[in-house]
């Protein structure tokens, strides 16, 4: 008789069910370790610093030190591990269940705009704690000495946060970040599907394909986003006045106080330094992902 046939790790069920999560959240990390700096910078810019980024990144470094574009890696790699490990590993779930459903035929644009939604909003709730403490850590240095926060590190960050504002407390601004979430990924993971669709279709496919279709997702991605992003940090970054209230009362007194300093183009400040943020991250981790996958697949995984 033929020998027993021995199984891959590809056919292991609980392989199958890890796999997106893992790979998803191992490139998002990998993007984060990359592209850390110009958060910080963007950061600044959405918090009034003047100037372009290049002369907002020289400053920091000037006046706090090369180390400071790094603030906030502890929380960016925890964002990563919880909302990035959600958010792709939820979508693939979500592509290969419509996939099945259409039977094999390619998704219409719409339910790709779908699966965006769906993962990114579903991500965000698992990764607002850290988001919270990653846009904390960033603001500190930008309070008066005597209203810095001075944190040490992610779990110092989060366990301030319970400390004085309770478990609530780390889900401040939530909603808005789910928003965002959903609006950045429709942008980025329906575009990235659609575009490597047409590039198929006219024979361009491999690493060119990867690259030509991330950098299209970038865009969208940003283009999306940025007004909830904009809103997102202005809410996360608010201490309370005195007497105890914000100057914010929630995502749509945000939105309208906005609109009335500054207009539409308000929720627009420092568009180019959020594309140079976004669009790189959202291209290292799309590239990185096809990366894991390939080599994975080459491996019998």
């Amino acid at each position: 008789p033929p020998p027993p046939k021995t199984m891959s790790l590809a056919d292991n069920s609980t392989w199958k069910a890890v796999k997106p999560f893992l790979n998803g959240g191992l490139s998002g990390m990998g993007a984060t370790c990359i592209i850390q700096p110009l958060d910080i910078v963007k950061v600044r810019l959405q918090l009034g610093a003047t100037g372009g980024p290049i002369s907002v990144a020289s400053a920091i470094i000037k006046n706090e030190g090369f180390g400071t574009l790094y603030t906030g890696i502890s929380a960016g790699l925890l964002r990563q591990a919880t909302y990035t490990t959600a958010r792709l590993g939820i979508h693939a779930k979500i592509v290969d269940f419509l996939l099945e459903q259409n039977k094999g035929a390619p998704l219409p644009l719409l339910q790709k705009a779908g699966a965006g939604l769906a993962a990114g909003g579903l991500g965000a709730i698992f990764g607002s704690p850290a988001d919270l403490s990653l846009i904390r850590m960033q603001a500190d240095g930008t309070l008066p000495a005597a209203e810095r926060r001075n944190y040490t590190g992610v779990v110092h960050a989060l366990s301030d946060i319970v400390k004085k504002d309770g478990v609530g407390g780390l889900f401040v601004g939530a909603p808005t970040t789910a928003v965002r979430a959903m609006a950045l990924n429709c942008g980025m993971l329906a575009a990235n599907d659609q575009a490597k669709e047409m590039m198929k279709e006219n024979g361009v496919t491999g690493f060119t394909a990867t690259v030509g279709a991330s950098s299209i997702a970038g865009f969208f991605a940003s283009f999306f986003s940025l007004p909830f992003d904009y809103v997102k940090t202005q809410l996360q970054k608010q201490k309370p006045k005195p007497d105890g209230t914000y100057q914010f009362k929630g995502f749509l007194d945000c939105v309208g106080q906005t609109m009335k300093a500054g207009g539409p183009m308000k929720f627009y400040t420092g568009f180019p330094t959020y594309y140079v943020r976004i669009a790189p991250h959202a291209m290292f981790t799309l590239i990185i992902l096809d990366q894991i996958n390939a080599t994975q697949k080459a491996y019998g995984a």
